[in-house]
């Protein structure tokens, strides 16, 4: 894999080096993103793979499965080398309908992270984002709050956001350090859309514009999900230049697109896993850059 570092909470007493290209579990998990993954060996190796290719940023969550992906990155990587940065996220929930829901009361917030160390078989989480979702009448603040209490005792080292508008991120940046923001944020997908399941998601570039101004990393989730729908021919004029995939060409220009940007696709296939990190071997040029804006 080539690709550059790039760190985290660079000015704290923890900084966290990683290398600017991530994995994210979600799509390990079954149908709908429920229970167990069709492949299982499949899915133990894809994990032991990411390390294998230099990959150490792998983002999952509790409520992905249930509790599938955090089992599923304990069995394959535990014990952890030390180089290894999971980030988990909370702030929500799964029904039994498998429906999605807020849980991000200080309470459900604690219990979330006392799930996450127990299934990560781990005393400290490297890095937490919570995750914002409509409809949960708790104010921001207190659920910020209740994350940055937990970070005082240890719980979490690093304490990020996920969904936020730019007024969001700029109140939790006044309550203390974000080392993170994981937003929705792709070639094109770069504002506010509505998804069937969490109500609004935030995008954009008003909030990657703030992670620039304050040197903070910037996690684009569902970059391909949202990117894919041919709204142009723009993406796939490059592919075919590259002779790539327009799934590569997507993750190259959020490489090129800023350097505070960590892409962390994920799929339950190794071999489309394989196909993206080729992604990082792709050197647009300006004109290349020029032409997909």
């Amino acid at each position: 894999m080539n690709t550059q570092e790039i760190t985290i909470a660079a000015e704290s007493k923890h900084p966290l080096k990683v290398k600017r290209f991530g994995y994210g579990t979600m799509r390990l998990t079954g149908e709908g993103i429920w229970g167990e993954p069709a492949n299982r060996p499949e899915a133990l190796q894809i994990l032991k793979q990411c390390l294998q290719s230099g990959i150490n940023f792998i983002d999952t969550a509790d409520y992905y499965g249930e509790d599938v992906t955090n089992r599923l990155i304990a069995e394959a990587l535990y014990p952890y080398p030390a180089e290894l940065v999971i980030c988990t996220k909370v702030g929500g929930a799964r029904k039994p309908d498998k429906s999605w829901v807020p849980f991000n009361r200080p309470e459900d917030l604690r219990s979330s992270i006392d799930n996450n160390l127990r299934t990560l078989k781990t005393d400290q989480i490297s890095l937490v984002h919570f995750r914002v979702l409509a409809g949960s009448g708790v104010p921001f603040k207190e659920s910020m709050q209740a994350m940055f209490d937990m970070q005082q005792e240890g719980k979490i080292l690093h304490v990020g956001v996920s969904n936020v508008s730019p007024d969001e991120l700029q109140t939790a940046m006044d309550m203390g350090n974000i080392a993170t923001v994981e937003n929705m944020y792709g070639h094109a997908q770069r504002s506010s859309i509505t998804l069937t399941h969490g109500g609004e998601t935030r995008g954009g570039e008003e909030v990657l514009a703030i992670c620039e101004q304050n040197k903070i990393p910037l996690v684009p989730y569902f970059s391909l999900f949202q990117s894919m729908p041919k709204q142009d021919n723009r993406i796939s004029t490059i592919a075919k230049k590259y002779n790539a995939t327009e799934a590569q060409i997507n993750l190259a220009w959020l490489l090129h697109r800023s350097p505070w940007i960590l892409p962390i696709p994920g799929t339950s296939s190794l071999k489309h896993f394989e196909e993206n990190l080729k992604a990082t071997e792709i050197r647009l040029s300006e004109a290349d850059m020029m032409f997909l804006e």
